[in-house]
């Protein structure tokens, strides 16, 4: 009898110990992904840039040519010059369009005919990465979710739970700026 207790001891005993572990291995990551300003969700005054830009230099409307495939940006702290590249759900996609079109929703968040969006499919993670300008509309090569810019990134099509999420925009000394951080959360759930 006490053999068995003991047993059962020693496994409760074990799986603590790995848990601690655990927990001690992850504690590091964890608290630089809190702390590391890269990882830092887009803020209020951020600057865009261009992915892979050297030097990193801050958009304009006119630097987006109109009604063309999105470009994929980063937001940069202004201030301290910090990209925010270290998580890709940071990852922004610009698209210039005629903003005749545009929902009241969308004209509230855009800016001279640019919207933002999270270039991360909200279904499987996947880049959105095409843009069909004859439909006037995004589209996620991995599993087709179909997003409408124009509509507020609505899904018009496809297995995506929700529509990509908007970062609202203004101008401010003739640079496109964040206005406000993501209206909606950026990435996917894993089921």
């Amino acid at each position: 009898m006490d053999h068995k207790l003991l047993s059962v001891g020693h496994r409760i005993g074990r799986r603590n110990v790995l848990e601690i572990g655990l927990c001690l291995a992850l504690a590091p990551r964890i608290a630089l992904a809190q702390t590391d300003p890269t990882r830092e969700r887009p803020r209020e005054g951020d600057v865009l840039v261009t992915v892979g830009a050297t030097p990193p230099k801050p958009l304009k409307p006119e630097d987006l040519p109109l009604e063309v495939k999105q470009t994929f940006n980063w937001p940069i702290d202004p201030e301290t010059s910090t990209v925010r590249d270290g998580s890709r759900l940071n990852k922004v996609l610009l698209l210039r369009l005629d903003p005749e079109g545009f929902d009241p929703e969308t004209k509230e968040h855009a800016a001279d005919g640019v919207v933002a969006y999270s270039a991360v499919c909200v279904h499987t993670g996947c880049d959105v990465t095409e843009w069909h300008p004859d439909q006037q509309l995004l589209v996620c090569p991995c599993h087709y979710s179909t997003y409408a810019p124009k509509e507020g990134a609505k899904l018009v099509s496809g297995p995506a739970p929700r529509r990509l999420p908007a970062l609202p925009l203004k101008i401010v000394d003739g640079r496109l700026v964040v206005a406000k951080s993501f209206i909606g959360r950026a990435g996917f759930q894993q089921m």
